[in-house]
């Protein structure tokens, strides 16, 4: 493999990363357009609840994350452990993370709620890395 083929790859990878991990900046923020947008063309399931499409995303992020005085969620997430694997040749890719939620109140600790891991597919199109498929699946909640 040529220099110039390795940093292809390790960009690929890093593109990947940092889609991974867009989610939760996203959530976090309390960006429901942006949730809405990163799954625009893809699905997400939730501990087998799948919704597909941006009004679909949309709709189950305003039901799930719970807003603070301050407009942001009342929850921050941790993203470790990522694992990806590129096929450039096909532009398809896979990842793997595991995921914690943090609830995150003013004037209280930080309090893991729950976690789990993330299983995401990912395809190539005109160039850019895209969501396929993100499937969470809680392992542990308090």
């Amino acid at each position: 493999m040529t220099s110039s083929s390795l940093r292809t790859q390790a960009s690929d990878e890093r593109a990947i990363a940092n889609l991974m991990v867009e989610y939760a900046y996203l959530n976090d923020d309390f960006d429901i357009d942006g949730l809405g947008n990163l799954f625009a063309e893809s699905a997400f399931t939730l501990d087998g609840h799948t919704v597909r499409n941006r009004d679909e995303v949309v709709a189950l992020s305003e039901q799930i994350i719970q807003k603070r005085p301050d407009g942001r969620s009342a929850t921050t997430h941790e993203i470790t452990n990522l694992m990806v694997d590129v096929d450039r040749d096909a532009g398809k890719a896979a990842g793997r993370a595991y995921w914690t939620l943090y609830r995150t109140v003013t004037g209280e600790p930080r309090q893991a709620l729950q976690s789990g891991r993330y299983a995401d597919t990912f395809v190539r199109v005109e160039g850019e890395w895209r969501f396929a498929e993100r499937v969470a699946t809680t392992l542990w909640h308090l």
